[in-house]
């Protein structure tokens, strides 16, 4: 079933699938072949359409929501444990952190982008890898930063511009994955394959995607940006 969770009080223009395609650039493709790849992008699958929370620009100062960051620590500075509560992309916290990821690739900046990835205490308790704490740093963040990177370079010249127009989610792909699976320990729930739609000063939008989200203590959180890899 196909729902429209809007945020900032109006609906999205109804778009075909020849609008879409014109403005999907092939995002596993180097930029120079995204014109040609678009023309024959597959239609969007049955989504969620997730509207931005608001359509003023993110704040300057990304701390300036810490609040917004789901607390992760008991009072006696213990991690808190996961739960098997199921994650809403309506979620305000989330919503927050999706702006703070448009805004990371908007200016280039992936730092900016951190309190949307998985955080480095759930990694910790969740991979069943010798020193998941590096592990996190060295490959997911490094992973993480170096697709902010690409997806700024992929957006062109007026990639300062670009807002969040909405984030499509399947949530028909929403999965538990149980302890053992994908080498974790404890279980989470997962979505592979979904899309941020990003909208530019000149009018254009652009789908960028969103290869995984994971959960913990029911909150959204993306472990990887663009593939895998």
């Amino acid at each position: 079933m196909t729902l429209l969770a809007a945020f900032a009080g109006c609906a999205e223009p109804a778009r075909t699938s020849r609008d879409t395609a014109a403005a999907t650039p092939a995002v596993n493709q180097p930029p120079a072949e995204a014109a040609s790849a678009a023309a024959s992008a597959p239609a969007t699958p049955s989504v969620d359409a997730v509207a931005p929370a608001s359509a003023k620009p993110p704040a300057a100062d990304a701390g300036s929501g810490a609040e917004r960051v789901p607390v992760l620590l008991a009072a006696d500075g213990t991690p808190l444990p996961q739960t098997r509560d199921r994650p809403s992309v309506e979620s305000s916290s989330f919503r927050w952190r999706l702006d703070q990821l448009v805004a990371a690739i908007a200016h280039d900046d992936p730092e900016r982008a951190l309190p949307a990835f998985f955080p480095r205490v759930a990694y910790e308790q969740v991979k069943a890898v010798p020193n998941p704490g590096r592990d996190w740093e060295q490959r997911l963040v490094g992973a993480f930063r170096r697709d902010i990177h690409d997806y700024h370079r992929l957006l062109g010249p007026g990639a300062a511009s670009a807002r969040l127009a909405a984030l499509l989610v399947d949530e028909r792909r929403v999965r538990w994955m149980e302890p053992g699976a994908e080498g974790n320990r404890l279980g989470y729930h997962r979505v592979t394959r979904s899309r941020l739609r990003l909208r530019l000063s000149s009018g254009a939008e652009r789908e960028l995607e969103l290869t995984s989200l994971i959960s913990w203590r029911g909150e959204w959180y993306v472990v990887h940006l663009h593939g895998f890899g």
